[in-house]
């Protein structure tokens, strides 16, 4: 599954290589100040508080562990500059189509326009999604990151459906 990826592997970007790799649990600091780094996504409560890294790595060692699952690091110069989380899904529809979901994908602020996230969504399209016998790669983007549907469009992407979410309320 994705444990087969066949990884580290260096991507060519506008600042050089990157080293493309999977996450490690002593990545979740790294992983966490990418988060808080967007503003969406800050807005939603990720802001690298000290005391939110037990839940953040838990959650990164809970998905290091699912075999459908995987996170991955873009590494340049020893230091992670972006990240993204895949997961494979097999389905019913589309004559038993399984699909590659792309999540949570960032690049440093400073670093963006580096062409760093396209060296990483072009790995997932081009060697990850044929590897693992997907026949779709998709993804959501919350409505508010117009700047990134144009990255997805430009990439050949097609902002096909609506997506839906619903907050499970919590004791």
């Amino acid at each position: 599954m994705l444990a087969d990826l066949v990884l580290p592997v260096p991507l060519e970007t506008r600042i050089g290589a990157v080293t493309l790799r999977r996450a490690r649990s002593g990545d979740a600091a790294a992983i966490i100040a990418l988060l808080a780094d967007d503003p969406v996504s800050a807005s939603r409560g990720d802001v690298a508080a000290e005391a939110d890294l037990p839940a953040y790595t838990a959650g990164l060692e809970s998905v290091l562990a699912d075999a459908s699952n995987d996170l991955l690091v873009a590494e340049h110069d020893g230091r992670i500059v972006g990240t993204f989380q895949l997961t494979r899904i097999p389905g019913m529809s589309r004559r038993g189509a399984t699909r590659l979901l792309v999540e949570a994908v960032r690049v440093r602020s400073d670093l963006r326009s580096a062409g760093i996230g396209s060296a990483l969504m072009r790995w997932t399209t081009d060697v990850a999604a044929p590897a693992l016998g997907t026949s779709m790669v998709q993804l959501t983007s919350d409505a508010r990151r117009v700047d990134a549907h144009r990255f997805y469009e430009r990439l050949g992407f097609v902002g096909s459906h609506r997506g839906f979410k619903f907050r499970v309320p919590r004791d």
